[in-house]
């Protein structure tokens, strides 16, 4: 075998759960298919630096039940008597997007079960913590859209309320815990703490882009639908990153980093550009107010965030023209699914 074909049964071996029961099994040439639309000469590197970052940034739902199963018993969370604290807490299924929370309310529910024997529809009293499950915190819309209405209209007078997800995006954190839910709290008059819970945190905070943790170019592609892009109106241009020596995680090298972000922003603009009347919100590296994109890579069993580049889940496999003749690696369930579990972004 090549080292193509080693790499690419790799990435499908690392992707083999991706929407299990929903989807074929990913196959090395279902991969081969998906890397065929990127530029011939550099496909081969493309390739060994997404097998390295998938496996950085792919959540199996056996890493989701491990963390969850590892906050049941930390004292830092429950104290010495973790039984006695889940039989008091509120557990809350107040997302008004998306099926995520219930499925990780599942997944918590059994951890639940199998460290203190407890019920979780039996848990909750009057006094107790609140507990908000999500999967992964991107942009904060959906966490603070969620805890906006229920402590405008829900939340008792004083509360703890713990938001656990199994990864958050640093300024997703920030827009919530120094602005959003900061002056909800402040505009309601009651007294109601937030506290955050995660496995992984990824930096992607403006002031920190050089040494993020998401793709974030460092120089702009001569290429015709990248310039047709940049040459767009907006308020919050791409501000390029200082590219630096030491790799930084989940990239294996700065120059396997640029390759990834180059080919990404190419194909990107070229599906935009295939698409009548985008939102401006549809963006090359993902969907966001800013620059080319929100650049993360992190991707779950159950879902592809549309905050990942547009390359990796945009299109339709059967379509052979338009707008979604793109084939799709991780074809994404849309918002219109019922078992949707990345709506974070309100668009």
């Amino acid at each position: 075998m090549t080292e193509r074909d080693d790499l690419l049964a790799s990435v499908a071996g690392e992707i083999r759960t991706y929407r299990r029961g929903d989807l074929p099994e990913p196959t090395p040439e279902h991969v081969d298919r998906w890397l065929y639309q990127f530029t011939p000469s550099r496909q081969l590197e493309f390739l060994r630096e997404f097998d390295h970052v998938i496996k950085q940034t792919f959540i199996t739902r056996e890493n989701v039940k491990s963390f969850l199963r590892r906050l049941v018993t930390n004292t830092n969370l429950a104290g010495d008597e973790p039984k006695a604290y889940w039989s008091s807490t509120n557990l809350l299924k107040i997302q008004q997007n998306g099926q995520s929370q219930n499925e990780m309310l599942k997944l918590f529910s059994t951890c639940l079960g199998a460290e203190c024997g407890l019920d979780i529809d039996a848990c909750g009293e009057e006094g107790g913590d609140f507990i908000y499950l999500d999967d992964v915190l991107f942009s904060g819309n959906r966490v603070g859209n969620d805890l906006t209405h229920w402590i405008v209209n829900d939340a008792p007078q004083s509360a703890t309320v713990h938001v656990i997800v199994a990864a958050l995006h640093s300024s997703g954190y920030w827009y919530l815990d120094s602005r959003k839910l900061k002056d909800v709290i402040e505009h309601s008059g009651k007294n109601i703490v937030v506290n955050y819970w995660r496995a992984l945190t990824i930096e992607n905070r403006k002031w920190h882009k050089n040494n993020s943790q998401v793709l974030w170019p460092t120089v702009i592609p001569n290429v015709g639908e990248v310039q047709e892009y940049m040459d767009l109106p907006s308020r919050f241009p791409l501000e390029p990153r200082q590219p630096g020596g030491e790799p930084i995680w989940p990239f294996s090298s700065e120059a396997g980093r640029e390759v990834l972000e180059s080919e990404f922003l190419i194909s990107g603009s070229k599906i935009r550009a295939m698409s009548e009347n985008p939102k401006q919100s549809m963006r090359p590296l993902g969907f966001s107010p800013f620059g080319v994109g929100f650049g993360s890579m992190i991707v779950t069993y159950r879902n592809c965030p549309n905050n990942c580049p547009l390359a990796m889940w945009w299109g339709d496999p059967e379509a052979t023209s338009g707008a979604l003749h793109w084939y799709p690696l991780l074809q994404r369930e849309g918002y219109s699914s019922p078992r949707n579990i990345f709506d974070d972004l309100t668009l």
